[in-house]
């Protein structure tokens, strides 16, 4: 790259981080150019992914008229920028659906904890089981075969891949790792949200707020403190609370007459079942 073509290049990126309400930093280390090409389609209408040096992108977030300086501490490895209009979470989410399971290599960097869960491996005695014990695993030989005893995190989420791991990941025929980009962070209207806080489980998610709607319309309903969303609901709560008591108290109202003719019917026929049945009186001759 010629020197004169530098700032060139940083004020293109600077434009481009004026032109989108979400910046990105991405880190590229170990994803194939195979991968980004695909990745990159499947991103073509919601976001565009800038590769560069990072003295330049580091430039281009100082220079930039946006309060992103804070993005500088988030270029790790091999740092990428991704731009985009979307709302972060549904970006996040949309890169994560682009993953694919692969094995893990020497010197990886796991994304995420690699948990080995207790159980039957298939696998016949024998060396396997010192491959598996370096590791840390709690092993035992059950019906010929090789058991796991025991939930293992292997590898924690940061830490660098050893070839003990790989060995026994090969074993276990795992592929823990994922090809994709790693999305470390996100900008956007001055707040950073990191990998995260942006990885969330929808459906759990969705039912903290359903649960939280319903604990809220309990309160307002037991408390007495009435709000437009649960007035009517307390309308309705009154309504049956005062029937019950009516129906309890056999007080006659024309709203409810024809229930409680029901269940006077209800104790008559109760009361019949417990007096004595008359005895038929002989015919005389």
């Amino acid at each position: 790259m010629l020197k004169n073509e530098k700032p060139k290049i940083v004020e293109n990126l600077k434009k481009l981080i004026e032109d989108h309400s979400v910046i990105g930093v991405l880190d590229m280390h170990n994803l194939p150019a195979k991968q980004l090409q695909k990745i990159r389609d499947s991103l073509r209408d919601t976001a565009i992914i800038i590769m560069s040096k990072k003295s330049m992108i580091k430039r281009a977030i100082s220079e930039s008229k946006k309060d992103i300086k804070k993005l500088e501490e988030k270029l790790i490895n091999e740092p990428a920028l991704i731009l985009s209009n979307e709302n972060p979470f549904r970006l996040f989410r949309t890169i994560k659906s682009n993953r694919s399971p692969a094995p893990a290599k020497a010197g990886n960097t796991a994304m995420n904890d690699i948990v080995i869960k207790k159980g039957k491996t298939g696998i016949p005695p024998g060396p396997a089981i010192s491959s598996l014990q370096k590791i840390g695993l709690k092993t035992s030989v059950q019906e010929g075969k090789i058991s796991v005893m025991s939930d293992k995190v292997a590898v924690k989420a940061g830490e660098t891949i050893t070839n003990d791991m790989v060995n026994a990941f090969n074993l276990l025929k795992m592929e823990p790792m994922e090809i994709g980009l790693n999305l470390v962070a996100v900008w956007e209207s001055g707040v950073i949200y990191p990998k995260d806080v942006l990885d969330i489980d929808v459906n759990a998610y969705t039912n903290k707020v359903i649960l939280a709607i319903t604990c809220m319309i309990n309160l307002s309903l037991n408390s007495g403190y009435l709000v437009p969303l649960t007035a009517e609901l307390a309308i309705q709560k009154a309504f049956m609370e005062a029937k019950s008591l009516a129906l309890e108290a056999n007080i006659i109202d024309k709203s409810i007459i024809g229930e409680l003719l029901m269940k006077a019917v209800r104790e008559a026929n109760e009361l019949k079942k417990l007096m004595p049945e008359k005895e038929a009186v002989p015919e005389s001759k």
